[in-house]
């Protein structure tokens, strides 16, 4: 390594984030920093990437990289295999974290909250507009259990192909979405000397309360 991980830093200068630029409500933010990232991020980035964290029934955290594929004032959406590691361990504790970083614009988004299943319309509905080969891929995939090879994986998959060939694959019935349930929105933007902008919104007693955390 020509740089040593203690040596390796950068300064935050391209923005800052004061209590007047900021709504009272976290959800325009949050709308607003997600259209920046849009317009700025650079392939291979996904804006829409996130770290969601989870705890198992040992109280074990987890974590992992999805991509958000919902949002509206109810809360914040993700699909996955409801009988996934991820999905046992939201059984057994429904509650949540999301981070967003957004490199480019120096900026990070934390959320936390409760987590329940979506509709199953609302599954079905994303899972038609999803590519053909996802679709598959959602009955074919026994997610996050142990699996012989790459072999097998591609032997499911063609299984699944011949099951479909004369019709189009339904949602499957293990397989939908989550919405989490905001109850805690923090932004974060960087700034010169580690003194990074934090505002914080807490929901309490259904009402949003906006506050400044010290970096």
């Amino acid at each position: 390594m020509t740089q040593t991980l203690a040596d390796m830093r950068r300064d935050y200068t391209r923005d800052g984030l004061s209590e007047d630029q900021a709504p009272a409500e976290p959800f325009s933010l949050f709308q607003h920093w997600f259209g920046d990232a849009v317009k700025t991020e650079q392939l291979p980035v996904e804006p829409n990437a996130m770290t969601l964290a989870t705890v198992d029934a040992e109280g074990r955290p987890h974590c992992r990289v999805l991509l958000l594929k919902g949002l509206d004032e109810r809360g914040f959406t993700f699909f996955t295999n409801y009988d996934s590691a991820k999905g046992e361990q939201l059984l057994a504790n429904p509650f949540a974290a999301m981070t967003f970083f957004w490199p480019a614009l120096e900026r990070q988004v934390r959320i936390e909250g409760r987590v329940e299943r979506v509709t199953p319309a609302e599954s079905d509905a994303y899972y038609q507009v999803r590519p053909l080969g996802s679709r598959l891929g959602a009955w074919a995939s026994p997610q996050s259990r142990v699996i012989r090879d790459r072999g097998e994986l591609e032997s499911l998959l063609a299984d699944t192909e011949k099951r479909f060939l004369d019709k189009a694959p339904n949602c499957p019935p293990h397989w939908g979405g989550y919405r989490l349930l905001p109850e805690r929105i923090e932004f974060w933007q960087g700034r010169p000397s580690r003194l990074h902008d934090r505002l914080n919104y807490r929901l309490v007693d259904g009402a949003w309360v906006r506050e400044r955390l010290a970096p």
